[in-house]
């Protein structure tokens, strides 16, 4: 085998391992224990989303829920970012996006943020006073 053939093979299954770990990390439904009081959300409900962190990324949705999906941008008042996380700060406004998914897509993003085991839920007030899940560290 040519060394340009090895290099190719080895970048192939360095790309494939990656693919098959996040898999394995993030989004293997199989691998996950829900918190004991988690009730799947209805698969024809409706939920808004703020998200702050890697879900503003279109191919992190893509990649997470299945599709991109349109982000509106929207404010979180009295939260500033730190970190992985967000904290209360008088004052401040987080940037983030507001996401609308269905019940489906509100799991996957469950399982995506570890909801019970790195993540909480919460449900919070936007600047123009429309309601959305927030993703909170634990």
């Amino acid at each position: 085998m040519r060394t340009g053939h090895k290099a190719l093979f080895l970048i192939v299954m360095l790309l494939g391992a990656s693919a098959f770990g996040f898999w394995m990390v993030m989004l293997n439904p199989h691998n996950h224990e829900w918190p004991a009081d988690w009730e799947p959300p209805a698969s024809g409900s409706q939920h808004q989303v703020f998200v702050y962190g890697t879900l503003t990324s279109p191919l992190v949705r893509w990649v997470v829920k299945g599709r991109a999906g349109e982000g509106e941008p929207a404010r979180l008042p009295g939260y500033e970012r730190e970190g992985l996380d967000i904290s209360p700060e008088a004052g401040a406004e987080l940037e983030g996006l507001l996401l609308r998914v269905n019940g489906a897509e509100l799991q996957r993003l469950d399982r995506y943020e570890r909801l019970g085991l790195r993540y909480e839920r919460q449900l919070m007030e936007l600047h123009d006073g429309r309601d959305a899940w927030v993703y909170r560290r634990l």
